[in-house]
């Protein structure tokens, strides 16, 4: 009986290194059947020419907002995964402040619901924890949800986190579940205090935005969540980190045996804080992109140390309206922090990885195997396995090309990548053994997507 599907003609990227080009993988079910020669992989209903491109283990972006249900004018469970499919992502986790808020096992439902009908790739999501509801935490666990998120500094959605005496309860709940707690980490005293005086001040810049949440709102709360996991045992999660600073505080948790991981995302790697000044409002964020000393910090003590575990984007749609698009430079306090990223994520890591300032090899560990490890996906997710999910990233690495608002696929069209070129574009996305983005068109129906069943998120770290 022949396969499903051949792919056929590539490099595959794998844990033991790159082989090919003369090589192919073969899809029976949705799962990997074969790996290997063309000639020793069996032939297939339908075999795919990868012209020679690179097949990785699909992309897993662990830090994206849907804004859906309830913000749908920004974002939706169908755009943003359509722009994950165009963009070489598999699997996507979305972030829990919607309306209403994933906090009870029926919001969770009716998110899970919702991405069950619209998303075209696989799905996950996180809940919130706040001082309402921390009686859910065991609930929420057995409704499936990837783990749990703490927002700690001002962002969208107004969320009030936990007290620290709360926190450090509830922590204990949660490691309970063998789940993990990510966090917004910024501490909103600081970011309070600050926003107050720049504003009174009249300091109005965008620029301004980003120089009123300094390095140390981050750090103090990477260092206290981080002691709360040592006493609590509580395996933690530092969502967008900025700051080689902050990576250094991770790395030293680690050292001691703190159960913690951190993200980084493309655009604290690819720009400085210099990029308020060019492009205004359209790159503010929270928290800010920072200054060149610190993000030579986070490559060394983040990427290439032991600061960062993964990749992520925090995809964060809103309207132009909101980013003051059409006036970037207008009043930084009358705009809104945020942007899309799921099609520039590839490109701009990519391009890192053309420019030897990244191996290939470590970029896929750490933008495909490591998310789906830290949250419980693996090996499922995040690996080319005989027997696992057939989700394939295909990318050519020589492509070289300049984003545009009319390449995406989002609502929102307002990204600080909108201009940039790169070296490397996706060419195929691939779920389960379905071509869902074919290089030119995403091909991938809403519903395509299934929800992903995690295991235990507390497992060592490397």
């Amino acid at each position: 009986m022949p396969l499903d599907t051949k792919f056929s003609n590539c490099h595959i990227v794998t844990d033991d290194g790159v082989i090919g080009p003369d090589v192919a993988i073969g899809v029976e079910d949705g799962k990997i059947a074969a790996l290997g020669t063309v000639d020793s992989v069996p032939d297939a209903d339908e075999t795919i020419d990868l012209e020679g491109h690179y097949l990785l283990p699909g992309l897993i972006d662990c830090h994206i907002h849907t804004r859906s249900p309830g913000y749908e004018y920004k974002e939706d469970w169908k755009t943003a995964t359509a722009a994950a499919a165009a963009g070489g992502v598999t699997t996507v986790i979305a972030m829990p402040n919607t309306d209403p808020l994933v906090d009870t096992p029926e919001h969770t439902a009716e998110m899970f619901e919702t991405a069950d009908r619209d998303a075209i790739v696989d799905y996950q999501s996180y809940a919130v924890v706040t001082s309402d509801n921390l009686d859910q935490i065991a609930p929420l666990d057995e409704a499936g949800v990837a783990g749990y998120k703490v927002f700690l500094g001002t962002t969208f959605g107004g969320i009030e986190p936990p007290n620290d005496g709360e926190l450090h309860e509830v922590m204990g709940e949660i490691a309970k579940t063998g789940k993990r707690l990510g966090f917004h980490e910024e501490n909103d005293a600081i970011l309070s205090h600050y926003q107050a005086q720049f504003e009174a001040a009249g300091r109005n810049r965008p620029l301004d935005h980003s120089l009123s949440r300094p390095v140390i709102a981050e750090a103090e709360a990477v260092s206290r969540t981080t002691l709360l996991s040592e006493d609590t045992g509580c395996p933690v999660h530092m969502f967008h980190v900025s700051s080689g600073t902050c990576a250094e505080i991770v790395a030293r948790g680690k050292a001691r045996g703190v159960n913690v991981t951190a993200e980084t995302m493309p655009h604290y790697l690819w720009f400085t804080e210099s990029v308020m000044e060019e492009k205004g409002n359209v790159a503010r964020v929270q928290p800010p992109i920072r200054d060149e000393a610190e993000r030579e910090l986070l490559w060394e003590a983040g990427v290439h140390g032991d600061g960062i575990d993964c990749f992520a984007t925090d995809h964060a749609p809103h309207s132009d309206e909101e980013k003051g698009y059409d006036d970037p430079f207008k009043n930084t306090w009358e705009t809104i922090s945020g942007f899309v990223g799921l099609q520039a994520e590839l490109p701009a890591m990519a391009t890192f990885v053309h420019d030897g300032e990244l191996p290939l090899q470590q970029w896929v560990f750490m933008h495909s195997t490591r998310p789906a490890q830290i949250w419980g996906m693996y090996p499922e997710k995040g690996t080319l396995k005989v027997g696992t999910d057939a989700d394939f990233t295909v990318y050519d690495p020589d492509h070289e090309w300049t984003l545009k608002r009319s390449d995406l696929y989002s609502k929102s069209k307002t990204s600080p990548f909108d201009g940039e070129t790169y070296t490397g574009k996706a060419t195929k996305t691939v779920v389960r053994g379905q071509v869902v983005y074919d290089g030119e068109d995403v091909t991938g129906e809403p519903g395509d997507g299934e929800y992903v069943p995690v295991e235990d998120t507390c497992g060592p770290y490397p």
